[in-house]
């Protein structure tokens, strides 16, 4: 059922929360049984009927055999208005739009997503294959992994058609900002995104936002869009030691955008400049490649805890440096680098490692290059994250 669309059954849930009732109320409602190990009930839009959602764990403790799924969007902001969400019987899971192998599955490409996982340093792909690949997320950085676009790419085939969808995405995107007006004004939240996008791939600036709102409007728009899922902050630390956040600055954040198709589009890149240069330099100087590295890896961890990204800089008068990325993979701290071409310095891993060699033994480079290697630097291909990540 969809609680947005289908407003008479938030009826039903008015009264007592008893989970056999409902379902007895629900089945008459629709005509359709709901059968213990047969049905599965999905409460859609779940975030319109607040007691829909306080109903979630009284389906845990009395109705155990039933399956039941709850799903929507600014559940966020839903949870706040709850007194208790029933800690320790209710099951989250942080979804994303789809990732890069996904995106594979999707297109009929199960054989090159077969011979991706098996490609080590020992044996990297053979050239034509691994164009193929560059090829692949060529593709996948304009198309962005909304599962609506990937369905009319898999349909059509033809990209520019899939801008039409994703401009009616970000059409429905704005105008949920609606929806936080109790909290910031609608138009201070639009001027906020879209500075998100303009700031991409550097720290972001609350000034650059809005000249004329206070640094505290701003925070507060930032936050909503981050409780919402559409902007993933990405937090400096200092990284001397594990876990990363304990020295982590939240004053010092670069900002993604939850899709890069969404970001290509609402910065108006030229999409054969994507699909067709072997460098993304030119192309919102790299930002695109690195916002793509940020979400794949959210996208590797688990699904059932929301994780953290987090970046390093150092400034000094003479060697500034900073790391795209760091990660703890074990009790090991890595730095990574996104590379938007081919070529390019590695001062900046170079110097963490020296830095933090007690912590940091190796570093992680990824770019248009195939599989190789610089002293205690492992370079990966742009398409390989998810099988970094599963090291």
């Amino acid at each position: 059922m969809n609680f947005e669309e289908q407003r008479q059954v938030h009826k039903l849930f008015e009264g007592d929360l008893n989970p056999i009732e409902l379902c007895e109320n629900l089945s008459i409602l629709y005509n359709v049984p709901i059968i213990p190990g047969k049905t599965l009930l999905f409460f859609d839009e779940v975030q319109a009927c607040i007691p829909a959602i306080s109903s979630l764990r009284f389906f845990y403790e009395k109705y155990p055999e039933l399956h039941v799924i709850a799903a929507g969007s600014l559940l966020e902001f839903a949870l706040a208005e709850i007194p208790s969400f029933g800690v320790g019987r209710i099951r989250s899971l942080f979804v994303y739009p789809l990732s890069f192998d996904e995106f594979l599955t999707a297109i009929g490409e199960s054989q090159l997503l077969t011979a991706k996982r098996k490609a080590t340093f020992k044996k990297p792909l053979p050239e034509p294959i691994h164009q193929k690949l560059l090829n692949h997320v060529k593709r996948f950085l304009i198309l962005g992994g909304m599962p609506e676009v990937i369905a009319s790419f898999v349909q059509n085939g033809n990209i520019n058609s899939c801008g039409q969808v994703l401009d009616d995405l970000i059409t429905s995107l704005k105008a949920d900002f609606a929806k936080y007006k109790g909290q910031v004004p609608f138009l201070r939240i639009s001027e906020v995104f879209d500075s998100v996008v303009r700031q991409a791939g550097g720290k972001f600036v609350y000034t650059k936002a809005a000249t004329e709102t206070s640094h505290r409007q701003i925070k507060e728009a930032l936050d909503l869009l981050i409780m919402s899922g559409l902007v993933i902050p990405v937090t400096h630390t200092a990284a001397n030691g594990l876990p990363l956040g304990a020295e982590a600055n939240p004053k010092q954040r670069k900002m993604l955008l939850l899709d890069t198709g969404i970001f290509q589009r609402l910065l108006g890149l030229n999409i054969s400049d994507i699909l067709f240069e072997d460098n993304f330099d030119a192309i919102n100087k790299g930002a695109i490649a690195e916002q793509f590295v940020g979400l794949e890896l959210l996208k590797s961890f688990s699904c059932y805890r929301q994780e953290n990204l987090y970046f390093w800089h150092r400034e000094a008068k003479s060697s500034s440096a900073e790391v795209d990325y760091v990660i703890q993979q074990n009790e090991n701290i890595v730095p990574i680098e996104v590379k938007s071409g081919k070529k390019g310095s590695m001062q900046s891993l170079f110097l963490f490692l020296e830095e933090k060699k007690k912590n940091a033994l190796v570093g992680a480079r990824f770019s248009l290059e195939n599989y190789s290697s610089y002293e205690n630097i492992q370079v990966f291909p742009l398409y390989a994250v998810s099988e970094f990540a599963a090291r």
